[in-house]
């Protein structure tokens, strides 16, 4: 298709070869095959763009070229790349972050990301307001990287709220094939159903299995089991927290400025009423399910 294009277009170029032309002077397409293509915005009438539009999907640029470290890793994902034998030697982990829409620019937050760190990390954008990092394990001597601890500093620097879904450590390229598209749609779900801005996808298991389950059903168990605290508001944010704080009284009570025995009768009070000992591992774990 795209030599086709390329005799209507002479312009044509492909997102990461070794042209890439200014993003403002071309306009970029997706095609069916997850290419990246540009052409020349002076190439294309009114009609043209139509009719392009009809078989490719409009992509809007996210940054600058694609490195070679970036491209490498971009052909690995779309199956583009063959894999050999010393792909296999470094453990690494894929990190899906979101940024505040239309907040910052794709540039000025690589630019930041790539200031924390001794080496540059490869990062494939999805939309301009999300994308991946592909991180590989720290080094013996090397401090690891610290999620829950540089996205405050960002944050602070560029003003704008971002949120990390952080992936496990893997040695294969196939299997981060086959995770990749796993980890945008286990991030996108994982960021409904909590406000936190850094979570794993060990982490995030339960909201996942959460979403496979019926909806219907897990609102007819909420309201069956938990009925007598559900409209409890102050009751439900201190069992939550106490949940965060890996059912850890003395934490927890410092986390919601409270006495330990304040605390305690909240935390009785919700058994009294529902009949549910979330002070053991099982039923703390069903309740945490239900209030997800």
């Amino acid at each position: 298709m795209i030599n086709q294009l390329r005799k209507i277009f002479p312009s044509i170029t492909i997102y990461g070869s070794h042209f890439v032309p200014s993003p403002v002077e071309y306009k970029w397409y997706i095609t069916e095959n997850d290419e990246i293509i540009g052409i020349d915005a002076n190439e294309i009438t009114s009609k043209d763009e139509a009719l392009l539009q009809a078989f490719l999907s409009p992509y809007t640029f996210t940054g600058t070229p694609l490195t070679k470290q970036e491209q490498y890793w971009q052909n690995i994902i779309h199956g583009k790349q063959p894999i050999v034998e010393k792909d296999c030697l470094n453990p690494f982990r894929f990190i899906h972050f979101s940024l505040q829409q239309n907040k910052i620019d794709p540039g000025l937050f690589k630019e930041a990301l790539q200031s924390i760190f001794s080496k540059p990390l490869p990062i494939l954008w999805i939309t301009n307001d999300q994308g991946v990092i592909i991180e590989e394990q720290a080094e013996i001597g090397e401090e690891p990287i610290v999620y829950n601890e540089i996205i405050n500093i960002l944050m602070s620097d560029l003003y704008v709220k971002i949120r990390f879904f952080v992936g496990p450590f893997m040695n294969n390229p196939e299997r981060a094939r086959q995770f990749y598209p796993r980890l945008t749609e286990g991030a996108a779900t994982a960021f409904n159903y909590t406000s936190k801005q850094v979570i794993s996808f060990e982490e995030s298991i339960l909201c996942l299995f959460a979403d496979q389950v019926n909806t219907s059903f897990r609102k007819e168990t909420k309201q069956l089991l938990l009925h007598e605290v559900l409209n409890d508001s102050e009751l439900i944010h201190t069992i939550n927290t106490f949940f965060g704080c890996n059912l850890n009284i003395t934490v927890t009570a410092k986390e919601l400025f409270l006495h330990r025995n304040s605390l305690q009768y909240r935390i009785d009070k919700f058994i009294e009423k529902t009949g549910i000992d979330i002070r053991q591992f099982h039923q703390a774990a069903m309740v945490y399910f239900l209030l997800l």
